[in-house]
């Protein structure tokens, strides 16, 4: 299901097995960033999807994004990330927006995790700004779908 795409090995990678039954490679930088949506994921986060941004720009491979009801449940879903991370040994660089919670960024470098309260997420639509990207899109149950970039986002095409 997840491609690693042509020219951005990074060197971490492991096989997974594609749609055709071969062999495909997933990036460590992916596989921390599943991490982290299926943290999210436990914490009752919504619309959690997973852009790949990296031939779109050079600064970090994907943006994991989700969405949480309130200030609370932000904060809930953010502090979880953080603790399924680190028990892999995996530490923010930065960490940005935890005192409002209504946008916590968390950038570990290879991978950014938006956390968004539901209306801030409507008003930046960081999806529609990225619409090129490829994405991963994360159900309620923690498994993934892969879809390439121009598809449809919520209420009309991206």
């Amino acid at each position: 299901m997840l491609r690693e795409s042509a020219g951005h090995e990074t060197g971490h990678e492991q096989n997974r097995e594609g749609r055709d039954g071969e062999a495909e490679p997933v990036s460590d930088s992916m596989e921390k960033a599943l991490v982290a949506a299926r943290a999210a994921s436990s914490k009752l986060a919504t619309d959690i999807v997973i852009l790949d941004v990296r031939s779109l720009i050079g600064i970090t491979d994907y943006f994991v994004i989700c969405s949480g009801r309130n200030e609370r449940q932000v904060g809930t879903i953010v502090e979880e990330i953080d603790k399924q991370l680190g028990a892999e040994g995996v530490k923010a660089y930065r960490r940005e927006g935890d005192r409002q919670a209504r946008w916590v960024l968390l950038d570990y470098l290879d991978f950014v995790v938006h956390v968004f309260h539901t209306e801030e997420r409507e008003y930046y639509e960081l999806e529609r700004l990225w619409r090129d990207a490829d994405r991963v899109d994360v159900g309620a149950d923690g498994k993934i779908g892969f879809s390439s970039g121009q598809e449809e986002i919520a209420g009309g095409r991206a």
